[in-house]
């Protein structure tokens, strides 16, 4: 049973007033209009030692958030969708190895750029297939229109192939869109943070026989007890919705970009992204990283099997490799110096590159509005911050909330 009552944080192994510096300094962002609020949870043992909330869901307006405050978590939708996608696997209804050919016949004549410009390109074939793997660990080749870093990028802009922004596309027609477009790499040969995980999501939809957001409800929301992570947000729920900006890194001006008044979320939902569609609470993804942290099960209910999750969360890039020794592209939610990636996640396979305090095995991932988890299996502790400012590059926050949970560990 959870409870978002805190606990006394010096039994969890805190010292309280170290652990207590928190809420100061996260308070400076505040106060200098960086954010307009954060909220920021610390469990250790399945017990919350610190769950604190600050600012109001709006600069200088809107409402004081809480555990049930509604924030587009973006990219941290990957891991649930890993998660599902996994329970399948374990189903036997599909191999990892499997090409995606299996799944999307249009695959077949996929090629890979290989120079010139975005108007007039050469191609090649890829040294393989695409495989479930490489969707899983971002190695497909696959890309992220928003990254500015490779002339294929540009040709997702040109043919608006826009990940989680998506109005133009269905799941399906997204997917057929993508076989169109040239690879950045031949399959498995780079690390290029993508939308590998929205195709993820349709081959649950193909596999399963149910639309994602059925199959999410179902099988990973429900037996969470996740009452309010939704591809939408029902107009019962609306005022929960926290605001959202987007600082200009140029100009540092920053702007609204999404508000409960002018929000798409309303909508029926065309576009069920698995790779960051996702709205959801503190509390519901509590519950989530809780169920990691407990091997794969909360309150009795078995989401995935312990071993199959321990792979997961196991470094799957060749040679043990760092994503920064095998990326394509600068990009990726985490702090990526010794930092390898499994099956969904990123993981800590080198806390000495790593450029703050940590544990071997610190598993996480991040969205793009500056929403981000740990779970730390040494400590047996995890950790959720959520705010909602785009890009999540905009500020160290990340970093210094890391760096301040551990140094009030005892």
């Amino acid at each position: 049973m959870i409870k978002m009552i805190e606990d006394n944080p010096e039994k969890l192994g805190f010292d309280a007033k170290r652990l207590n510096h928190l809420t100061p300094f996260f308070q400076q962002y505040i106060d200098q209009k960086k954010i307009a609020n954060f909220g920021i949870l610390v469990a250790r043992g399945g017990k919350i030692a610190y769950h604190k909330y600050r600012g109001t869901s709006a600069f200088n307006a809107g409402f004081k958030p809480n555990h049930k405050s509604l924030y587009r978590i973006f990219s941290m939708t990957k891991p649930i969708t890993s998660i599902a996608l996994m329970q399948l696997y374990e189903q036997g209804k599909l191999m990892l190895l499997d090409d995606i050919t299996k799944f999307f016949p249009a695959f077949k004549n996929v090629k890979v750029f290989d120079g010139g410009t975005t108007a007039k390109y050469k191609t090649r074939d890829p040294d393989r297939m695409i495989n479930v793997h490489d969707l899983m660990t971002h190695q497909s080749g696959l890309t992220y229109d928003f990254m500015m870093e490779h002339k294929v990028d540009a040709l997702y802009r040109k043919a608006k192939i826009d990940g989680a922004r998506s109005e133009r596309y269905d799941l399906a027609g997204f997917v057929d869109a993508l076989a169109e477009m040239p690879l950045i790499a031949s399959p498995g040969d780079k690390w290029n943070y993508s939308v590998s995980t929205d195709v993820i999501g349709r081959i649950i939809e193909i596999v399963s026989g149910q639309p994602l957001d059925e199959y999410l409800e179902q099988h990973i929301f429900k037996p969470l007890g996740m009452k309010d992570t939704s591809f939408v947000v029902p107009d019962s729920k609306i005022k929960r919705l926290m605001h959202n900006y987007s600082r200009d890194p140029a100009t540092r001006k920053i702007k609204l970009v999404d508000s409960p008044e002018r929000t798409r979320l309303r909508a029926p939902c065309k576009f069920l992204s698995g790779g960051g569609g996702l709205v959801s609470t503190m509390e519901d993804y509590f519950r989530f990283t809780e169920m990691l942290r407990n091997g794969g099960k909360l309150g009795g209910k078995r989401i995935i099997g312990r071993t199959t999750l321990a792979h997961m969360l196991t470094n799957q890039l060749p040679n043990n490799a760092t994503i920064p020794e095998r990326a394509e592209g600068a990009f990726a939610e985490v702090t990526s110096e010794g930092t390898g990636y499994g099956l969904g996640f990123s993981v800590v396979i080198n806390p000495g590159l790593v450029p703050m305090a940590g544990s071997l095995g610190n598993y996480s991932w991040g969205g793009i509005a500056t929403t981000s988890f740990w779970n730390d299996p040494v400590e047996d502790m995890n950790v959720i911050f959520m705010t909602q400012l785009m890009p999540s590059r905009s500020y160290p926050i990340r970093t210094q909330l890391q760096q301040l949970v551990y140094a009030a560990l005892k």
